[in-house]
């Protein structure tokens, strides 16, 4: 029997899932959370084979949530799910030691299929969007850089940036208009929308 837990923050989303894997003989649905920031801790008290992972989550996102379980729990793998095939998204899962993505949209047997080989140990990844990732190549921005272009996500202005990230208002502003001058966009909120169009946010 492989176990799994679901982590999605939509809460019909997790039932629709739970509902649908219930009908496999061969896999267990052992938990539920909502929240990326609870992961770990219902990975460490479930012991699952498998966790099903949205990307987009409170808390933290799936794919910090994904790097903190292989850190903590190297036995239980992680699979994405996601609404959003970006090849961003595919590509920082991967770094964080997803053995698995899959869309959202992928008929109930794929889905099923791809916990049992990612449950083995093999990989699964849509070979388009793989073929596209790496056609795309690597987000072009810094850690940094991304750091300040979220931090920018709430329309708060330089100073609140600065204060957040302990950094002063010049070297903000040298790192948005790297970051705009990166995306080829005219300000910091196109850019924004351009890196998480492409998933590199």
């Amino acid at each position: 029997m492989i176990r799994v837990l679901l982590a999605d923050d939509q809460h019909l989303v997790r039932g629709a899932l739970a509902a649908l894997l219930s009908l496999e003989d061969d896999i267990e649905v052992v938990g539920q959370v909502g929240r990326g920031d609870e992961v770990v801790s219902q990975v460490g008290a479930l012991r699952p084979d498998v966790v099903l992972m949205d990307v987009e989550m409170p808390g933290i996102d799936g794919l910090a949530a994904a790097a903190a379980v292989r850190a903590t729990a190297p036995a239980t793998q992680v699979l994405i799910v996601t609404t959003f095939g970006r090849t961003g998204y595919l590509r920082r899962a991967m770094e964080a030691g997803a053995l698995g993505f899959v869309v959202k949209d992928a008929p109930a047997e794929a889905l099923a299929a791809a916990i049992r080989r990612v449950a083995r140990g093999e990989r699964v990844v849509d070979p388009t969007l793989a073929a596209a990732t790496l056609a795309g190549g690597a987000s072009p921005l810094t850690g940094r850089e991304r750091d300040v272009l979220v931090a920018a996500r709430d329309g708060a202005t330089v100073a609140d940036i600065a204060k957040r990230l302990f950094l002063s208002e010049g070297t903000v502003r040298n790192y948005l208009s790297s970051v705009i001058a990166k995306t080829g966009t005219r300000n910091r909120m196109e850019a924004l929308r351009t890196a998480e169009n492409a998933g590199w946010l």
